[in-house]
């Protein structure tokens, strides 16, 4: 219970903050896009772009904790697809939206908030190594998929420039490429920016918290509702639970094996809803997917941070 309190709640009440902000009317919709705006296109680019900078790379970039969080998350993205495909009848491009949702945890508004609040500042580095390579996997997943299923019996010549274009126009992934031009060439950093840079950094997961929480508020679950919970099934507890047993087998640390599951653990993140949306496919799946995932985890995670060593 104690863990309930001291280290989930708090997260959680930021983002209750923002959804009864926005139902009750003292902030606005359009205040809401704003903020995220701020937080997904600079403040926690910014965030990437600092901890990947500044990330001993031969020390901390672990293969073995890499591989078994992405085979786990690979897994997860198979499992939804097939699921939405065959037990729900879904066209193959909403499959691979669907797919998507069981893919993209959301590794950094939860996954390093959580983790921070249960283990301390210092266990984060597992889990920027985690994110150093989540959105270009997650999102080159799902854009080659997605490319794969609209072109069908088409040339795909042309798949390899729609994916890195698709992918190097998220800002998220500019700043992870940047913090890594930086720390592979050892780029001079003049003090005075890695100042600004941490002032932005500062605001990047209390203002992100409190803006999910007033994006959460429009996506109120209707219909679908045995697909939704299909998805945040497999979010909240297969996706975990193969991490569990790819991770023993290849014998992590503590600290990694802890960041790779609370990470897995996580729900679908707000991009399997940008993702839909770009595409136009399985939109109230994934918005619905996020708010009651989002939901559900405070429970499930209490599970496993109770169950982990």
């Amino acid at each position: 219970m104690q863990t309930l309190l001291d280290v989930i709640l708090p997260v959680f009440l930021v983002i209750g903050f923002g959804f009864t902000a926005v139902w009750r009317g003292f902030f606005s919709e359009a205040g809401v896009d704003s903020l995220m705006d701020f937080t997904q296109k600079f403040a926690i680019p910014c965030l990437l772009f600092r901890a990947i900078a500044t990330l001993d790379l031969d020390q901390n970039f672990d293969l073995a904790l890499l591989a078994s969080f992405y085979v786990g998350a690979f897994f997860s993205f198979i499992i939804a697809f097939f699921g939405a495909r065959l037990l729900f009848k879904r066209d193959w491009e909403d499959a691979v939206a669907i797919g998507f949702c069981g893919l993209f945890s959301n590794s950094v508004l939860l996954g390093l908030p959580i983790t921070e609040r249960a283990y301390g500042v210092d266990a984060l580095t597992s889990n920027y190594t985690i994110i150093a390579i989540h959105s270009p996997f997650c999102y080159g997943v799902g854009i080659t998929a997605m490319e794969i299923a609209r072109n069908r019996g088409n040339t795909l010549r042309k798949l390899p420039r729609k994916v890195l274009t698709a992918m190097f126009s998220n800002a998220l992934i500019l700043g992870i490429a940047l913090g890594f031009a930086v720390n592979v060439f050892s780029l001079p950093m003049p003090g005075v920016l890695w100042d600004a840079i941490d002032l932005m950094i500062s605001a990047a997961l209390p203002a992100a918290l409190f803006g999910l929480g007033g994006v959460l508020y429009r996506y109120r679950p209707e219909g679908d509702m045995r697909t939704i919970l299909f998805v945040v099934s497999l979010s909240l507890v297969v996706h975990p639970m193969i991490v569990w047993v790819i991770g023993s087998y290849n014998e992590l640390r503590v600290d990694a094996f802890r960041s790779a599951i609370l990470t897995a653990s996580m729900a679908p993140g707000i991009n399997t809803y940008v993702f839909a949306n770009m595409y136009g496919r399985a939109k109230r799946v994934a918005a619905s997917s996020v708010l009651l995932g989002t939901a559900l985890s405070i429970l499930t995670i209490w599970v496993w941070l109770t169950l982990l060593p």
